[in-house]
């Protein structure tokens, strides 16, 4: 997909911020606040930034690792009407995770191709504003051959989180990505997803980050339904392709999907596309939010099942825009673009 159409949001329009050359920075508060300070934005120890909008909505970064741990926005009319969105563990796992891992060309003595998963470390670049019903900061940091920006805007009914790739090497680089975001529900029979009836999907696991909660592994393990399980069916062997034939798809029980196009339709001159956004339910709190992918080719989501229950009262999902299931291919001199928008129309 061309990199130039990727990051038009439908938004209040921002413009992504241009990479800062040759710019690093410190953790320190009081040194963040002197270059980058501005309504709306404060920074505080550890390196987090947190962004407020004139409606209250919020969103909490960390500067270091790029880990988006919270995302407050008003949703109710009363005064204390915000509610949080995302479900975040201790040490940085769970919340809105950036996940770009590397493929590496593959060794004669290994049966598969190896990915590595590096812990970047990132540098604030740049902040934007348009009064303060719009805010944005940019991070980067390089990794090898790769330089890689990531935008987070704040609105007051939205989010977005943009990722550029840009390879300055020689060869070209094969990556697996996605913007993956652990969501908080109320209640397991009360989560769910609409929006994606007719899409073909494959028992799949996630990419492996230093922000999971569930390993690969674990997003992969059955669970038994239990009792008054009536209509539960186990998920497909990986490889499996089935079309979803159902509205909306209750995440009570464990599963692990990817939802794509199988290899063997894209090569035909017509197939049926994934759609561009999805809606999240949590019923519990009467809460929607809108999922919106933008130069991704696939939709990862998964849901814990029982699996929840050793991290607290709260359910949570996992579910973003991803590209998994073919590589993506950066050429010498080229850049990527992909992005997530969350946003909604709760009040």
């Amino acid at each position: 997909m061309a990199a130039a159409a990727v990051l038009s949001l439908s938004l209040p329009k921002l413009n992504v911020i241009k990479a800062s050359s040759g710019s690093s920075t410190t953790f320190a508060p009081e040194s963040l606040e002197e270059k980058f300070g501005r309504k709306g934005i404060k920074f505080s120890d550890g390196g987090t930034v947190e962004l407020t909008v004139r409606n209250g909505s919020s969103v909490k970064l960390q500067i270091p690792n790029a880990h988006i741990t919270s995302y407050k926005p008003k949703v109710y009319w009363k005064d204390d009407g915000f509610e949080e969105v995302l479900y975040t563990l201790p040490n940085s796992r769970g919340g809105i995770a950036l996940v770009i891992n590397e493929i590496l060309e593959p060794n004669p003595k290994l049966p598969v191709p190896k990915t590595t998963t590096p812990s970047d470390q990132w540098t604030l670049t740049d902040v934007d504003s348009d009064s303060i019903d719009a805010l944005q900061v940019e991070l980067s940091c390089s990794r090898g051959s790769l330089d890689i920006n990531y935008v987070v805007s704040l609105y007051p009914l939205s989010m977005a989180t943009a990722v550029i790739v840009k390879n300055n090497g020689r060869k070209p680089v094969k990556l697996t990505t996605a913007i993956l975001s652990h969501l908080m529900s109320k209640t397991r029979k009360g989560t769910g997803i609409q929006g994606l009836r007719s899409c073909t999907y494959c028992t799949h696991p996630p990419l492996s980050s230093s922000f999971e909660i569930l390993s690969p592994g674990e997003a992969m393990k059955t669970e038994e339904p239990g009792m008054f399980s009536f209509g539960w069916e186990p998920e497909k062997k990986p490889g499996i392709w089935s079309t979803q034939d159902v509205p909306i798809t209750v995440l009570k029980h464990k599963l692990s999907r990817l939802y794509s196009v199988p290899p063997q339709e894209k090569v035909k001159d017509f197939y049926n596309s994934i759609p561009s956004k999805y809606e999240t339910i949590d019923q519990g709190r009467e809460l929607f939010f809108r999922i919106i992918r933008m130069g991704f080719e696939d939709i990862y989501v998964s849901s814990p099942g029982s699996f929840s229950e050793k991290y607290g009262k709260d359910y949570f999902i996992c579910t973003g825009p991803a590209s998994m299931l073919v590589p993506l291919v950066v050429n010498p001199g080229e850049e990527w673009r992909g992005a997530q928008v969350i946003e909604h129309d709760n009040l």
